[in-house]
């Protein structure tokens, strides 16, 4: 099968890769005149409408297409702070982009709590056909920087059952094994392989 996947995120990408080529399945970057294509965001403290309405848009995106033929993947997922309500949830992204980590160490210093959760929701539409999967991991926000790897939150979050390790120190591998997005992406891998495989 071949899947367009709907993302400007080149880290996500190889992760889908892992997950559903060994499959047999194509997974390419949907790309509108050479660029990921610009989302509306809806107004939502819900991942999965996020996510269904961004697989709604790429669908729209490519009806006119030579793609409009293939399956669409979309995936959204953000972390939810205990003690902040659930921020950054949906807004993880551009919250990210607009103060960074250090931001969130900062409003976080007063907090005596620090546990909170990655969450990812993950959408396949094919044939007409819309496929949802969910995963969480659950963690701590550490109280400084630890290690380059991952991308995103990765170097504050330190998952649950990981020896004190955050995303950011773990190899591939070692993530794969705790974090939200795989464990949807497993979820959507083992909906769309047949039986007998």
């Amino acid at each position: 099968m071949r899947i367009i996947f709907a993302t400007g995120n080149s880290k996500k990408l190889e992760e889908a890769r892992e997950y559903l080529e060994p499959l047999g399945h194509n997974v390419e970057l949907l790309t509108i005149d050479g660029q990921p294509p610009d989302f509306i965001e809806p107004q939502s403290s819900e991942l999965m409408e996020v996510a269904i309405s961004k697989s709604e848009q790429a669908i729209s995106m490519l009806s006119e297409s030579e793609l409009s033929n293939c399956a669409i993947l979309v995936e959204d997922s953000g972390l939810f702070i205990d003690s902040l309500n659930g921020f950054p949830g949906v807004y993880s992204s551009y919250v990210y982009k607009t103060i960074g980590l250090n931001g969130i160490l900062k409003l976080m210093s007063e907090e005596r709590s620090r546990h909170g959760e990655y969450r990812a929701v993950t959408v396949l539409v094919m044939n007409g056909t819309r496929i949802v999967k969910t995963g969480v991991c659950r963690g701590k926000i550490g109280e400084d920087i630890f290690g380059e790897g991952g991308f995103g939150y990765d170097p504050i979050f330190f998952p649950e059952g990981a020896n004190g390790l955050s995303f950011g120190q773990m190899s591939k591998s070692q993530k794969s094994t705790f974090s939200h997005r795989g464990k949807s992406l497993k979820a959507l891998s083992e909906a769309i392989t047949p039986p007998s495989m």
